[in-house]
């Protein structure tokens, strides 16, 4: 789900380059209590995001790539939503985290 090729990216994010917490690209994302009301209102951008981590964790990039949304914009849009709560934001201290360690071995599985 991309943008009319007419959108800026910071019309989708009322201008802000930046959001209110610092995601890497290996930050995991999660979502918490699905809100359909709430998800209707949202741009369609953001409601790509919204839905996509209510189905599974996934990190910033592989959201941003998997929605089709920059990786800026979603980062944004991300650290929106978690400031309403909306998801959970894991710490993405660590790039030796074993779960994304795993992610990637079976990634490299699927390829071999």
């Amino acid at each position: 789900m991309t943008a009319h090729p007419w959108v800026r990216p910071y019309v989708l994010t009322g201008g802000r380059t930046r959001g209110r917490r610092h995601l890497l690209v290996h930050t995991l994302v999660t979502g918490r209590g699905y809100d359909a009301a709430f998800a209707a209102r949202l741009l369609p951008e953001a409601r790509a995001l919204y839905d996509r981590v209510h189905s599974a964790e996934e990190s910033v990039a592989e959201l941003s790539a998997n929605c089709g949304v920059s990786l800026g914009v979603t980062r944004v849009l991300l650290s929106d939503l978690a400031a309403g709560d909306r998801v959970a934001i894991g710490s993405g201290i660590s790039p030796y985290d074993p779960r994304i360690l795993e992610r990637v071995i079976d990634g490299l599985r699927e390829l071999a």
